[in-house]
C-alpha cells in the first residue's frame, strides 16, 4: 500500500461515513492471500468502498469461462490482473466446483454480485469454505432488489435454497426462467431493451449467465451463512444497490 493510496483512503474514511465499517475491516486483511468468484470488482478497488485489493498480499480469481459479459476474454494462469501490477492465478472453473484448489488454501473468499447468478448458492458456499483456512472469511456482495431489475420478485426462501442443495441443482436449471421474464424491469437493466431480447438471454444462460436465479435480502444471506457454518461480522446496505456481508468461518 503507498503513501498516496494510505492518505487517500483515510481521507475517505473520514468524508465518508458508510463507508467507514466497510475500510476498517478491508485492513484487517493486510497481508493475506484470497480467491475472488467473479471477479474483479469495482467493488474492492482503491477508492472503492470496501478497498481490499490495496491491503490484501494476492488475491487470485475464479470464472466459469474464458469469456464472460463482465470481464471479457479471460486466460486461465498467472493472468488475474485485479490491481494495478497486482496478479494472482486465473481459474477457470465453476464457482461451485473448485477442485483444482486445495482444501484451506486461502485466507478469505471474495463474491461480489457473483452468487445469485448461481443456480445452487449452498453447493457454492460450502466449496468455498472448503478452500477457506480455519476462521477464513467470506466477504459477499449481493444486489439489493430494489434498487435494481428484480425488485418485482418475490425474496427467496432458506428452505428452497436447501431443496436445490439437496437435489444437488446444476447451473443447467432452468426453474426460474419464468418468473425471470415475467417480471423483469427494463428500465434497470442496460444489456437487454426488450421482452424478446431478455428470453433469448435467460435461454442461453448456461453460455451467458445473466440470469438472478434467486433474490436476497440481509436476513436471507444471514441465514443461508448460518446454515453453512458462517458466523456474521458485518452487514450492511451501501448504495446505489449493494447487500454487504462479512462473515468467518466457524
Amino acid at each position: 500500500m503507498t503513501f498516496f493510496e494510505k492518505i487517500i483512503t483515510h481521507l475517505s474514511y473520514l468524508r465518508q461515513p458508510a463507508k467507514r465499517k466497510m475500510i476498517q475491516l478491508a485492513s484487517t486483511f493486510t497481508n493475506l492471500e484470497g480467491i475472488e468468484v467473479g471477479g474483479p470488482s469495482a467493488f474492492f478497488s482503491f477508492k472503492s468502498a470496501f478497498p481490499i485489493y490495496i491491503y490484501a498480499h494476492k488475491i487470485d480469481g475464479v470464472n466459469f469461462s474464458t469469456q464472460t459479459l463482465w470481464e471479457g476474454q479471460l486466460q486461465q494462469g498467472n493472468a488475474y490482473h485485479y490491481y494495478k501490477n497486482k496478479k494472482g492465478i486465473q481459474y477457470i472453473a465453476e464457482a461451485a466446483n473448485l477442485n483444482e484448489i486445495k482444501n484451506e488454501s486461502y485466507d478469505f473468499v471474495l463474491s461480489c454480485h457473483s452468487l445469485e447468478h448461481l443456480a445452487n448458492p449452498i453447493k457454492a458456499i460450502k466449496d468455498w469454505s472448503r478452500v477457506m483456512k480455519n476462521k477464513g472469511r467470506l466477504v459477499l456482495v449481493l444486489p439489493d432488489k430494489e434498487f435494481t431489475f428484480d425488485h418485482k420478485r418475490p425474496i427467496t426462501t432458506l428452505a428452497h435454497l436447501i431443496e436445490d442443495y439437496n437435489n444437488n441443482i446444476t447451473e443447467e436449471d432452468t426453474t426460474h426462467f419464468d418468473e425471470v421474464i415475467a417480471l423483469h424491469d427494463f428500465s434497470y437493466d442496460n444489456f437487454v431493451s426488450s421482452q424478446q431480447e431478455l428470453i433469448q438471454r435467460t435461454h442461453h444462460n448456461i453460455e451467458n449467465r445473466a440470469v438472478h436465479h434467486h433474490v436476497f435480502n440481509l436476513s436471507l444471506v444471514k441465514e443461508l451463512l448460518a446454515y453453512c457454518n458462517f458466523e456474521v461480522i458485518h452487514q450492511q446496505t451501501y448504495p446505489p444497490f449493494h447487500l454487504v456481508t462479512v462473515a468467518q468461518k466457524i
